[in-house]
């Protein structure tokens, strides 16, 4: 009889044994009423003993077996003689994978990649702003001054170093990813093109393409790095083309995406003031802490007035909130870092833990329709200042230019001491107390933790 202990292990090393070894003793074709009958040859049946009595007798059994059933463990094993296969070659895969450091977790890609570009938006975009601010406010000539004009005629660009800084954004974020990736030298370098490509693809999307491009690029080139005797070719070759190939592919629906958002506020805009201010002021405070840009988000839409006054609170409201609820986690340097710099350096730790993006957002929903309902707060400057917030306080430049700009326009008298008071309240005071006492509340539930809003700065 068959034995009952047979399964598809067991079955694997049966057709293995009548395939690899010659059958060299008994072994006959009964016809097809009886169905065939081996008996393996005698040095098998030996090796077997040696090893396993028990799968031995087995073999025993097999002349017992009906044509059927016979097929049917033939069929079996050849199944798993290709799953042992497929098995075999995932488990290459995997050990090549491990030895390029290319790691498939939430960790690497949510947390420390996430983290790492905060850090190159911060050293490009925000210390630009922050620079040009500077120099634009005290008068300080070299930070004015252009130092590199790009193109020629109506086309040239002129650029003063806060200006320059700002516009490497794209390969600012693509090196500071690929620093957290580990990517080996020649693709961490090829990374600059790719960055700057996927930034100027992407518009209002542009860090957000910067994100998912530059991780698809950085690991495909580890795959291929010092693979080849030709690597110095190579590995920049395939990390670019593989970089400005997906960018051409991804970059431009991330944009479409994140105007979308601008859509929203537009729709919000036509609110009464009371509601538009809740709508907008989250809608952009939200924008400022994600990889998307805000501020060029409120530059496309050419968000000014009372909802530009709106989307300052939200963003301030998101900025000065994180600062001042982790001060006791990151003391001076986290809140100089958030509040003049940027929220999104929280964003791996909101990844982690989502809940701690309640306190600043609910602030802003309280800030923004007193902005728009009690101080008539409105951002009459440029309409890029509207998603800046309190970095390198050009938000509050913004605002303060635009109360000039309404008086030289004739549309407002002088700047009013209510002018200066809502203004610090809703950029500074409401934000920092609000989201302060939302977060203990949040601590005493426990959703907030200990360390949750800890930077790595």
């Amino acid at each position: 009889m068959p034995d009952e202990n047979w399964n598809l292990t067991n079955c694997i090393f049966d057709v293995k044994i009548f395939i690899l070894f010659p059958i060299v003793g008994d072994g006959q074709w009964d016809g097809a009423a009886r169905g065939w009958s081996a008996v393996p040859a005698p040095k098998v049946i030996e090796y077997r003993k040696r090893h396993n009595r028990t799968t031995a007798r087995r073999y025993a059994t097999l002349n017992y077996l009906g044509l059927d059933e016979k097929c049917r463990r033939l069929f079996l094993s050849m199944i798993g003689i290709f799953y042992e296969r497929d098995v075999n070659h995932m488990s290459k895969i995997k050990e090549f994978l491990k030895k390029k450091d290319v790691v498939f977790t939430l960790r690497r890609y949510g947390i420390d990649a996430l983290g790492a570009m905060a850090q190159g938006l911060f050293c490009t975009l925000l210390v630009g702003t922050i620079l040009n601010t500077i120099g634009q406010q005290f008068g300080i000539g070299f930070l004015n001054q252009v130092i590199v004009t790009i193109g020629t005629g109506e086309g040239a660009t002129a650029y003063t170093i806060g200006g320059l800084a700002s516009a490497l954004v794209g390969p600012g974020i693509a090196v500071s990813i690929g620093y957290a990736l580990r990517c080996p030298n020649l693709v961490l370098f090829s990374l600059i093109p790719v960055g700057f490509a996927a930034n100027a693809m992407g518009g209002a999307g542009g860090p957000l393409a910067v994100y998912f491009v530059t991780i698809a690029a950085a690991e495909c080139g580890k795959l291929v790095s010092k693979e080849t005797r030709i690597d110095i070719l190579v590995t920049p070759i395939v990390t670019i083309l593989i970089g400005i190939g997906v960018a051409s592919v991804i970059a431009e629906p991330i944009g479409t995406a994140a105007k979308s958002v601008g859509f929203a506020i537009m729709w919000a805009t036509e609110l009464r003031p009371f509601f538009m201010g809740i709508v907008v002021s989250a809608i952009i405070g939200i924008a400022l802490t994600l990889p998307i840009s805000s501020a060029a988000i409120c530059a496309a839409f050419g968000l000014t007035g009372l909802a530009g006054g709106a989307a300052v609170a939200g963003c301030c409201a998101q900025m000065i909130g994180f600062a001042v609820m982790s001060f006791r986690e990151n003391r001076w340097g986290g809140l100089v870092a958030q509040g003049v710099g940027t929220s999104m350096l929280q964003m791996p730790n909101i990844v982690k833990n989502p809940r701690i993006w309640i306190p600043p957002t609910l602030a802003s929903m309280i800030t923004g329709p007193i902005a728009t309902c009690v101080f008539k707060l409105q951002m009459n400057g440029s309409p890029v200042s509207s998603g800046m917030g309190t970095c390198g306080f050009v938000g509050q430049i913004g605002v303060y230019t635009g109360w000039l700009n309404d008086i030289a326009a004739g549309t407002k008298s002088a700047i009013t001491t209510m002018d200066w008071l809502g203004m610090i309240l809703i950029c500074f005071v409401l934000p920092a107390l609000l989201s302060l006492l939302f977060c203990e509340i949040l601590r005493k539930m426990g959703w907030i933790r200990e360390d949750d809003l800890k930077l790595d700065l």
